[in-house]
């Protein structure tokens, strides 16, 4: 099938990938403008961008899919457009370019968590089995039929950043089955069933750990909001970053949020038990050993 690709971060490169190998005649590559990284601010092309280029596929590096972008695509005269965490909508009429119109694979159980964050909000709920879900894009957002679905279960404490690279692997299995089931029936699709939840997009102070929560609930938020937007606490008012922790056993007679030192490591008591905090970031400083940081303070320190 002729394909249009849409997509930019890392996580939607294994997809673009999936495709091609699929033997799909992958025509053009949509993803978002070059952008500044790294301290020096050098603008970097976008992984998508940088897999299509290994490919030989063309790239059109837009951060709207307006008039010209839809003009660039009909050029191609594509089959159907396949969309995977490129960062903008699709609107009509590029919606209706293709012959079989857009799919998307989504990294959530449709149609719970629809939106810009599904899989980072449904780990800081708690929930431990992650779906992927390939649907038929339309004006409604994440609304469109569903084509394929799959699902996996990840163990506690799996981070957002590890669970997305994991998801977009595992999900290009249901992507190319559901572009081989358009090419056997153009109808096909299933109406989205039961209530939706919605993901919205995360801000800085999602991060914020309540440590006056059960353990469960601070380790699965920490989860979700890591690596960003970052989980965190605050120490002497300042934010800490929390890189790494992991399940502790409760500190006999600390309190919550007071962080000693047992066996070598940082911990940090909760209502009902403890984390380690193996990897930290103080404000304004690079990250840095737990027990490091907690032994510059004398081995004792309370967060919130």
């Amino acid at each position: 099938m002729r394909i249009v690709f849409a997509g930019t971060p890392e996580f939607a490169v294994p997809s673009l990938q999936a495709l091609v190998a699929a033997g799909h005649d992958v025509v053009g590559v949509i993803t978002r403008a070059d952008a500044p990284l790294g301290r020096k601010r050098v603008l970097t092309p976008s992984p998508v961008a940088a897999a299509a280029d290994e490919l030989g596929i063309p790239v059109l590096k837009a951060n709207r899919l307006d008039a010209a972008a839809t003009e660039w695509v009909a050029g191609f005269t594509p089959e159907l457009g396949v969309i995977v965490a490129y960062g903008g909508l699709v609107r009509t009429p590029l919606l209706e370019t293709p012959v079989h119109g857009w799919i998307n694979l989504h990294f959530s159980a449709l149609p719970q968590w629809r939106g810009a964050a599904p899989v980072q909000r449904a780990l800081a709920a708690g929930e431990q089995r992650l779906g992927v879900t390939v649907f038929r894009l339309v004006e409604a957002l994440d609304a469109g039929d569903v084509l394929t679905r799959d699902a996996r279960e990840v163990p506690e404490g799996t981070t957002a950043g590890a669970a997305l690279t994991d998801l977009a692997s595992f999900g290009t299995a249901a992507l190319v089955d559901a572009v081989a089931l358009l090419a056997k029936n153009a109808e096909a699709g299933e109406p989205q069933e039961g209530e939706a939840s919605y993901a919205h997009k995360l801000s800085r102070d999602d991060g914020r750990l309540d440590l006056s929560r059960p353990t469960s609930e601070v380790l699965a938020t920490w989860a979700g909001m890591t690596p960003e937007p970052g989980a965190f606490v605050l120490h002497d008012e300042a934010p800490l970053k929390l890189h790494v922790v992991r399940r502790a056993e409760a500190l006999p007679g600390a309190v919550a949020g007071q962080v000693v030192l047992a066996d070598g490591e940082a911990v940090v008591q909760l209502v009902d038990g403890a984390l380690v905090l193996e990897r930290v970031q103080p404000a304004g400083k690079p990250a840095m050993d737990g027990a490091a940081w907690l032994r510059g303070r004398d081995g004792e320190a309370v967060v919130s």
